[in-house]
């Protein structure tokens, strides 16, 4: 297959250019491969012609304080390039024949009850969310509204926390955090972390390239969320775990220039539709997921 991936040069991008490592894989970036600016059309189109899939996933990183010009650059980044994508394609003469559209499990509301698929509440209401987790779901919203008039099949990838070994990811942080004694529960520990296992996400995505009954939105996520507490138990792994209070997450998060809604907000996804559809995971469990990610890692 021809898959192109526009924005391929972060975590999910290095995790999908190994799923489809036999495959004929076209980065659009800033930085390498075809070269883009994120917002006019160019030279770039033409290497879309004829792609299978087009899987977007450009846009300045949310793990960052969210300080006015942060949340433009975050916002914009997103918001343009997908439209920038999305015109491209209508003036292919063989445009791909999917569009998978990033987005997030950050979309559905703060939730300690039964875990959602994607008939799930969506956020952005609720009384004494903070501020920070309403941008949040409204970049997923725009972000998603943006792919609105896509020319072709579109998949609206709500993605949970995607781990995988490698440096600098998600994983890499709280692993550190883990081994530093630092991984005791947060505010409590009861709030729910949805995550995937890389293996797990890059099948999922072949999935929804090679499926053409996938359209819409589709929770990428495994089907076994976790409290926050479980979770860092098993990255710990027998040692000690200092709790941290909600206000001593707030220092930390500052220092280290980034946000406490990765930590705080309580994400309880399910991928319905995947399950639906009779994919099966290799890593549906969070502790043997763990144990590969460390000794991948190692």
């Amino acid at each position: 297959m021809k898959i192109v991936l526009a924005g391929g040069t972060g975590q999910v991008g290095h995790v999908l250019r190994r799923e489809f490592a036999r495959d004929e894989v076209v980065v659009i970036s800033r930085s390498e491969g075809v070269r883009w600016d994120g917002r006019t059309l160019g030279s770039w189109v033409s290497a879309l012609e004829g792609a299978d899939a087009l899987i977007n996933l450009a846009g300045s990183t949310i793990d960052t304080r969210y300080t006015p010009a942060k949340r433009r650059a975050i916002m914009r980044s997103r918001l343009e390039s997908t439209w920038a994508l999305v015109e491209a394609m209508k003036r292919c003469a063989v445009p791909p024949a999917a569009f998978l559209q990033s987005s997030t499990a950050t979309i559905y509301a703060d939730n300690y009850g039964p875990a959602w698929d994607e008939t799930g509440r969506l956020g952005g209401d609720e009384d004494g969310v903070p501020d920070t987790w309403r941008f949040s779901i409204d970049v997923a919203r725009r972000w998603e509204e943006a792919a609105a008039e896509s020319p072709v099949r579109t998949v609206l990838m709500r993605t949970a926390m995607v781990m995988s070994p490698d440096r600098g990811g998600v994983f890499d942080v709280l692993y550190g955090l883990a081994r530093r004694g630092l991984g005791g529960p947060a505010a409590g520990g009861r709030q729910y972390v949805s995550w995937m296992h890389d293996l797990d996400f890059g099948r999922a995505v072949r999935r929804l390239v090679e499926d053409p009954s996938f359209s819409g939105p589709v929770n990428l996520s495994s089907p076994n969320p976790v409290p926050y507490g479980e979770f860092m138990r098993v990255l710990r792994d027998g040692r000690v775990g200092l709790p941290a209070t909600k206000w001593m997450l707030e220092i930390g998060a500052f220092f280290m220039r980034t946000e406490t809604e990765l930590v705080l907000k309580s994400r309880r996804v399910i991928p319905g539709r995947l399950l639906e559809a009779g994919f099966e995971f290799q890593f549906p469990e969070w502790e043997p997921a763990a144990r590969d990610l460390v000794s991948r890692r190692a």
